[in-house]
């Protein structure tokens, strides 16, 4: 799958820009603040319906502009197909794929991608919050219903945290509580068993990927924790949901203290071991990013086995971020699909992968090559 030919009109500093991909590597140069990550992410835009950068929708909007719009000649699943993307102020966006209506979850039914950013290089190291919202945006790619669990999820987790916060002004809100708790138990069982299987898969994935990129025959391994009374993730979800419920039960006291939500699937992470040994109190700067990195590729495997089509793979100004041989095992490695690299100058690698240059300045993009 690929993206063939992309529009951009008032999306962030683009007033009205195209720019016409090579269906394999793509680098796109130019100085910080220009517009290169913007580019990226109305690519991400197309497949995830939402930004990596930022909630709101407005934010993507140009000054000066009502809305902006994003137009794409896309080839996917054999077939070649238009994806629109509107974003007005005050306004739900507005997406069709083909012309016809589309919801954010149903468009990873027609694109992918896989994004790698400068922040990913932590993955290992930062808090659990990172490594979940990994697992919630790989996952809603190749599950769709996974996002509107996750999107209902939120919802309930709001609610019940503005209950928990408000509930000594107006006691008259802890009338809702446990409604609002048991129905977060409901779709936690359901997000924990989808990503206990996705974790699973990840570490089968992982494995050899990374013993060939650290050189060294190091073994990395992924390990999925949940709630405590959970005793089996990949169990029925009636099950799991009775597990998180005696949580809940034992909680319920705690989190009227504290005033915040302690069960549910918010509390998830993803414990990644080198060697045996916990990789974010252990390994080395070179061991995490090299773990980082494993994972970000194993993720773009996972979708070549889902949908037969590897995903578009962006790589948002990290090669500068890798040294010479880091570098060379992901130029190695992004052959067979489309890629899109943004950096501050073209520091050869167009000549290692052949691919087509872009220069972006000053939200104009020109192609180079």
């Amino acid at each position: 799958m690929n993206v063939r030919r992309i529009a951009l009109s008032g999306f962030r500093n683009y007033e009205w820009e195209t720019a016409e991909f090579s269906e394999n590597t793509n680098i796109i140069t130019g100085e910080n603040a220009q517009g290169k990550t913007n580019l990226l992410e109305a690519v991400y835009l197309l497949s995830c319906g939402r930004s990596f950068r930022t909630r709101l929708d407005r934010e993507m909007v140009g000054f000066d502009f009502s809305e902006a719009e994003i137009l794409a000649e896309v080839f996917s699943h054999d077939r070649e197909q238009t994806v629109k993307i509107r974003l007005t102020p005050g306004q739900a966006k507005r997406i069709t794929v083909n012309g016809v209506r589309k919801t954010v979850s149903e468009l990873s039914e027609t694109l992918n991608v896989v994004l790698f950013c400068p922040d990913d290089l932590n993955l290992i190291k930062d808090g659990a919050a990172v490594r979940r919202r990994m697992m919630d945006q790989a996952i809603s790619q190749i599950r769709p219903k996974y996002a509107g669990l996750l999107t209902e999820f939120n919802r309930l987790y709001e609610h019940k945290t503005r209950i928990l916060k408000d509930w000594k002004e107006k006691p008259s809100l802890l009338e809702t509580l446990d409604s609002f708790s048991d129905a977060m138990c409901r779709v936690s069982a359901q997000l924990i068993r989808y990503r206990a299987y996705y974790v699973a898969l990840l570490n089968e994935t992982v494995i050899p990927i990374h013993e060939a990129f650290s050189g060294r025959g190091e073994r990395i391994g992924l390990h999925y924790r949940t709630v405590g009374t959970v005793r089996d993730p990949f169990g029925p979800v009636k099950e799991i949901y009775y597990d998180i419920c005696d949580h809940q039960e034992k909680h319920r006291q705690a989190e009227l203290d504290s005033q915040a939500c302690l069960t549910g699937a918010h509390k998830d992470d993803v414990e990644i071991f080198i060697d045996g040994n916990a990789a974010r109190s252990f390994a080395s700067q070179g061991q995490i990013r090299t773990g980082a990195l494993s994972v970000k590729l194993a993720e773009r495997e996972i979708i070549l086995q889902e949908t037969g089509e590897y995903p578009i793979l962006l790589l948002d100004d990290v090669l500068s971020e890798l040294d010479d041989k880091r570098q060379e095992f992901v130029l190695n490695r992004i052959g067979g699909g489309q890629t899109l690299i943004t950096c501050c100058a073209d520091e050869g690698i167009s000549g290692k992968t052949g691919g087509r240059v872009f220069s972006v300045d000053g939200g104009k993009i020109r192609a180079c090559t």
